[in-house]
């Protein structure tokens, strides 16, 4: 039987929504049941056997809708397989490992999530109108490929039989 899978994100421009989408495609194309929701449309986890959480991260803080639906759902989590990422970094600093905020990482350890992922993000040029440090950082700095890959990694962790007891 295939497992239920939540996808659920927080952004602030969009990119973090846009990665969210790419990864529940993947894990419907690996035959998983997969609802893709912004954070604050979620009122429960309960329906899922697995939870997919990203954020964007900005002056190294999750948002707050991210770190409220931690812990709000942190005992349920607890009972499902969890994978946290953000994204955010930009520029050079697009293939940086971002730091997990103290409080992200206290929670994801609660629930035994693996380490969490960090994605380039993406910077529109109407988000920085009249900020010239910033302009010329504009651009999508997203890696499809990584996104993927890592999808597969999930899919491929929600897919493989448990073995007999």
């Amino acid at each position: 039987m295939s497992k239920n899978v939540l996808v659920t994100y927080a952004t602030k421009m969009g990119a973090t929504a846009s990665i969210a989408g790419a990864i529940g495609a993947e894990l419907r194309a690996a035959g998983l049941q997969v609802d893709v929701h912004e954070i604050e449309a979620v009122q429960a986890v309960t329906p899922y056997d697995a939870v997919v959480l990203g954020s964007a991260i900005y002056q190294g803080r999750w948002l707050p809708e991210a770190v409220r639906f931690l812990r709000r759902h942190e005992r349920q989590l607890r009972t499902r397989q969890v994978w946290l990422f953000h994204s955010g970094p930009i520029g050079a600093a697009r293939d940086q490992e971002q730091p997990v905020p103290p409080d992200v990482s206290r929670l994801a350890r609660a629930f035994q999530a693996p380490p969490i992922k960090t994605f380039a993000g993406d910077l529109q040029a109407d988000a920085v109108l009249h900020d010239h440090d910033l302009e010329r950082l504009v651009g999508d700095s997203r890696d499809w490929r990584d996104i993927r890959t890592w999808s597969h990694r999930i899919a491929a962790a929600l897919t493989t039989p448990e073995p007999a007891t």
